[in-house]
């Protein structure tokens, strides 16, 4: 494989085009502000957010192309598009929970923009002095950025506008396949979110048989489910077989080992049968029943069972794992890390650094190290405001500040592995939060709703460093294949933290105001796990074996030289998305298996996919095949993202097209499998089309 320093992007490092112009700057600030608003509602209804990197680009495409916008200043749109979004996360996974624990009776409206503001601007400096550790010197496939990239490439010209060239200028392979595959994963993605004619999850739980456990006999269940998902089918292909196959054998250690075994030894809970439930959260548990069954109440009580047991126990074997593998992975990358630190003190002491290509150029190291140490005082000034302790208050911020660096490398890497949907952010958050709490324990703050706010908001400032840093690596390994400055992907991005934190704010509190944070019209499940963690902790309820168990399992992963991150992920994660993940890998191994059939080697020529997802000429036979799947991979990626981003702003509107209360099962399994059977028909077809001849 050829060396990544030696890379040659879409538009050379020697080329300048327009970049970072006012037009790209302002678009970049407008969809920072939509994204991170439709965000941090699907955030605070869903638990979850979608990765605005590729649905960004479409519509920094779509403004930019009137106005003649090269592709690197879509990029630039691009990139505030991924900060308002992983701003959102940021904010959306911590500061509900001020309100959730009843340290704060709303939302602050100018300490949530503060803190906001101060962990993204310090999640995307942290990521200047990581970027070629993590995105250069590493082969992390880094999924949606080769997608985007695919996208970019295959429908931009240089000057921004659509592509007109025809199919044999591109060495035989046709944007087509990237359209294909947005119409059907964005049709599909309606079809689950907004009409809920096809079922987005299938669970199912098996009963096999009865067990005489501790003097009395019980029933054993097994738990098996799969999200109907092209985009985590995408996911599964690009990062291939291997760390797949990792991400699910955690899914399988956590879910069909260990979860039935908590299980069989203490029962499966039951919704809404605990009497310190008030009765909108028993209603809550029995209406999450019936949803898990698909209006079956007995089988939907049993998957719920299975998903407390996660909640409450197996997530935290992951959460253990990720602290221990994140430390070893940075301790892995310290040899790059210190490269970079060694070029930063050489910029603070004004020693000469050699003139870099364009396509390699950062933000000075002397400016960005000494504004993440200016950071510190209004970090300080936040937290002994909120908590009146001028020396807890001086120790934690200095703790914010250093700890960001560590969270944002753990979840820069995790979003190089799997991408930024994908990445754990609340895994890393949890995280943070037990050491924070931890910290705070050993200062003596325990019990009150003080300490439970200092705990959080020190965590805040952390998460959204976090929260931001994947989605930047993923924006900048884009840039990188597309030829993109890094420095104006950077000032970009920090425009448009800027952009959207005071809106994101001003949002949380709309909504908190119009549903209520806790509510079942937003119940903010996220929110709900950091409450929970900080009681636990500063309470005395946390389940500490648990966290052990899985830093153990990271140390014996680490001594078998097996990655531990996938695995930690794997365990943290629902089976349902482990699975789709897993069968993308599955297919990309059988592709391979042709490939080598056909050609004698999948790898044997020295190319990489990221001159594959950006090689418009030239195309061999081999390569045709794996750009071809990149190509479709791209648009299930980049179709459903943009159809959870439209559906989010139908659900903010209030319009309810469903047809059904509970989606069908088996018209999405029937089209799930006809896509991946497409994922492998699809980029093998003229290997097909010859042995008819």
């Amino acid at each position: 494989m050829s060396s990544r320093e030696d890379f040659q992007s879409f538009i050379p490092a020697t080329k300048t085009i327009p970049e970072l112009t006012i037009k790209a700057v302002l678009v970049g600030a407008l969809l920072a502000i939509i994204l991170g608003s439709a965000n941090a509602y699907l955030g605070l209804y869903a638990g979850m957010t979608v990765s605005a990197v590729i649905p960004g680009a479409v519509m920094a495409f779509a403004l930019l192309r009137p106005l003649k916008g090269s592709i690197l200043e879509v990029n630039i749109g691009m990139m505030g598009a991924a900060a308002g979004e992983a701003l959102a996360a940021g904010v959306i996974f911590t500061i509900p929970a001020m309100v959730l624990l009843g340290t704060w009776s709303e939302i602050h409206y100018f300490e949530t923009t503060i803190i906001a503001l101060l962990g993204g601007i310090l999640g995307v400096l942290w990521m200047i002095p990581l970027r070629r550790a993590l995105i250069i010197k590493t082969d992390l496939p880094f999924p949606e950025g080769v997608a985007v990239a695919a996208v970019l490439t295959t429908t931009v010209g240089e000057d921004g506008h659509k592509k007109t060239k025809k199919k044999k200028d591109s060495g035989g392979v046709s944007g087509i396949w990237l359209m294909i595959g947005v119409i059907i994963a964005g049709f599909f993605k309606f079809g689950q979110t907004s009409l809920k004619i096809f079922s987005g999850a299938i669970h199912h739980i098996l009963d096999i048989g009865k067990f005489n456990i501790g003097g009395g006999e019980k029933s054993g269940y097994l738990y098996g489910g799969l999200a109907t998902s092209p985009a985590l089918l995408g996911v599964g292909w690009i990062i291939g077989p291997k760390i797949s196959s990792f991400v699910f054998v955690g899914g399988l250690l956590g879910w069909v080992i260990l979860a039935p075994l908590i299980a069989l030894a203490t029962g499966l809970p039951v919704p809404g049968a605990d009497p310190s439930l008030t009765v909108l959260e028993a209603k809550q548990q029995i209406a999450d029943a019936f949803a898990f069954g698909n209006g079956n109440f007995d089988m939907g009580s049993m998957i719920w069972g299975f998903y407390q047991i996660w909640g409450s126990y197996i997530r935290y074997i992951g959460v253990g794992a990720m602290v221990v593998g994140g430390l070893y992975t940075i301790f892995k990358l310290r040899a790059n890390l210190a490269a970079g630190i060694k070029e930063a003190i050489a910029g603070l002491t004004g020693g000469q650094i050699s003139a870099k290509k364009r396509t390699d150029q950062d933000l000075n190291f002397k400016f960005v190290f000494l504004t993440i140490g200016a950071l510190i005082i209004p970090v300080f000034l936040v937290y002994a405001w909120i908590s009146e302790n001028y020396l807890v208050s001086g120790i934690m911020a200095i703790f914010a500040i250093l700890f960001a660096f560590v969270a944002s490398a753990i979840a820069g890497y995790m979003a190089g592995l799997l991408g930024s949907s994908n990445n754990p952010i609340s895994g890393v958050t949890v995280s943070v939060l037990l050491i924070t709490s931890l910290i705070l324990l050993g200062f003596g703050l325990s019990g009150d709703l003080g300490a439970y706010g200092v705990a959080i908001l020190i965590a805040a400032v952390i998460c959204c460093a976090a929260a931001i840093s994947g989605d930047v690596l993923q924006s900048m390994t884009c840039g990188q294949m597309i030829g993109a400055t890094p420095k104006n992907q950077q000032i970009a991005e920090i425009i448009g933290v800027i952009a959207a934190a005071p809106i994101l704010a001003l949002i949380v509190s709309a909504l908190d105001q119009a549903y209520k944070i806790g509510s079942t019209d937003l119940p903010a499940p996220q929110a709900f796990l950091m409450s929970g963690i900080v009681k636990g902790v500063l309470g005395g309820d946390m389940v500490w074996p648990f966290v052990l168990a899985g830093m153990v399992l990271a140390f014996v992963l680490i001594l078998i030289d097996l990655p531990v991150l996938p695995v930690a992920i794997g365990i943290y994660l629902p089976f349902t998305l482990s699975v789709p993940i897993f069968l993308g890998g599955i297919v990309r191994h059988v592709t391979n298996g042709f490939i080598s059939k056909k050609f004698g080697s999948a790898q044997e020529e020295e190319i990489s996919e990221w001159e594959l997802a950006i090689k418009q000429t030239d195309v061999k036979p081999k390569e045709k095949i794996i750009r071809t799947g990149l190509l479709l991979t791209a648009g299930l990626i980049a179709g459903e993202a943009l159809m959870g981003v439209i559906v989010a702003f139908l659900i903010i509107g209030g319009i309810n097209l469903a047809i059904f209360d509970f989606a069908p099962i088996v018209p999405a399994m029937l089209i799930f499998i006809f896509i991946a059977i497409l994922l492998w028909y699809i980029p093998l077809r003229e290997i097909f089309a010859n042995k008819q001849k």
